[in-house]
């Protein structure tokens, strides 16, 4: 039987002490280590996530604890708490290739004693059987889109209402117009940040063909707005901040589907237009770089879902307005030490997306510009 929740007397809504983090790690190594122990990999996650999330570093190898016994220390916590952990600990054991199933067995066991049952556990479930077809579209079944329905997310401007959450709309005169309008904001403004983002990159603005999905579309604003590249691992950043803005418990499933498409590669695409590009999460700082993402995410005023925003509304904000009204705080040193960049900085810029934008400029017939953006 799982510990049961605290009472709203008894909970404990303070944040990690320094023992409570040393808590939370072995945990999650506990759960997530295969039987061979834990990963590099894991490990570095795990460190840089307790430091980012708590303020306290590691400094030694957490010790292995049971389900019971960390649920019980656990018992005054309350369940979004709980399942944030199971989440932590799905996220150290969605890092592994191949995933034994010993692993998903451990993450369930740590699941059930505290009472958590988040989505994810069925896909780590299949993953470990190596259905991974099946986990696929499980994502969708059991995560943030598990919702979906015509017509919910007004927030997308689309002129007819998408019965898939990814389904692109490449002939959509109005929605197109409606992201042109962008490039007549004045400069420094969000919506113009947007664009020239786009003009940079040579991305198509929904609406037209060759565009992303207009739900993927809403993550680009997230780009400029917490200032990440466009690099591979920067969609890890971004989906990180995204997912853990959001107190909703679903999305992180989006941090899954990304960890799965550009670490592990068990998922061959996602989102409508995302591709495998395995061995991202395994750079040098990479780690480093998702737990600052998390942090900032979890900084947000209030629960943010930034795919269901209406940007524009926002967009004639100045960016600073526009941070300032969701509350969001600076990057960690350690985190731009590790690599992290903006969309405006050497490295925030594919090499592919550089050529991509000099593309579009000429058939625009203006000169390119790429608004500071570079390749590393």
């Amino acid at each position: 039987m799982a510990v049961a929740l605290p009472s709203d007397a008894t909970v404990n809504l303070r944040p990690p002490d320094a023992e409570e983090a040393r808590l939370l790690a072995r945990g999650v190594m506990s759960a997530s280590a295969p039987p061979g122990g834990p990963t590099d990999l894991q490990r570095a996650l795990t460190a840089a996530t307790v430091e980012a999330m708590t303020g306290f570093s590691l400094d030694a190898a957490p010790e292995p604890i049971t389900p019971r016994e960390f649920a019980e220390r656990l018992a005054a916590r309350d369940e979004a708490f709980r399942t944030r952990m199971v989440q932590q600990m799905l996220l150290g054991a969605l890092v592994l290739r191949p995933f034994p199933p010993a692993v998903a067995a451990q993450v369930q066991a740590f699941a059930a004693e505290l009472g958590v049952d988040d989505g994810m556990l069925h896909i780590a479930q299949e993953f470990a059987a190596g259905t991974l077809g099946l986990a696929a579209l499980d994502f969708d079944r059991n995560g943030y889109t598990s919702e979906w329905a015509e017509g919910t997310h007004e927030a997308l401007h689309t002129t007819a209402p998408l019965a898939d959450a990814w389904e692109q709309s490449v002939h959509d005169a109005d929605l197109a117009a409606r992201w042109c309008a962008l490039e007549t904001l004045p400069e420094g403004t969000l919506g113009r940040r947007v664009a020239d983002f786009y003009r940079a990159r040579g991305f198509v603005y929904p609406g037209h063909p060759g565009s992303a999905p207009p739900l993927l579309a809403q993550h680009d604003w997230v780009h400029v707005l917490a200032n990440y590249g466009t690099r591979v691992e920067s969609e890890l950043e971004v989906f990180a901040f995204i997912a853990r803005a959001n107190d909703d418990p679903r999305a992180f499933s989006l941090l899954a589907m990304v960890v799965s498409l550009f670490e592990t590669g068990y998922l061959r695409s996602g989102a409508g237009l995302f591709e495998s590009s395995p061995g991202q999460l395994s750079r040098d700082g990479v780690a480093t770089r998702v737990a600052d993402a998390m942090r900032r995410g979890a900084r947000v005023e209030g629960s943010v879902d930034f795919l269901a925003v209406d940007w524009f509304e926002l967009a004639p904000l100045t960016l600073a307005e526009a941070r300032a009204q969701f509350g969001i705080v600076s990057k960690a040193e350690r985190a731009e030490q590790a690599g992290s960049v903006g969309p405006w900085e050497p490295g925030g810029i594919s090499e592919f997306q550089w050529g991509a934008g000099q593309q579009l400029a000429r058939v625009q017939d203006r000169p390119y510009e790429p608004f500071g953006a570079a390749v590393a």
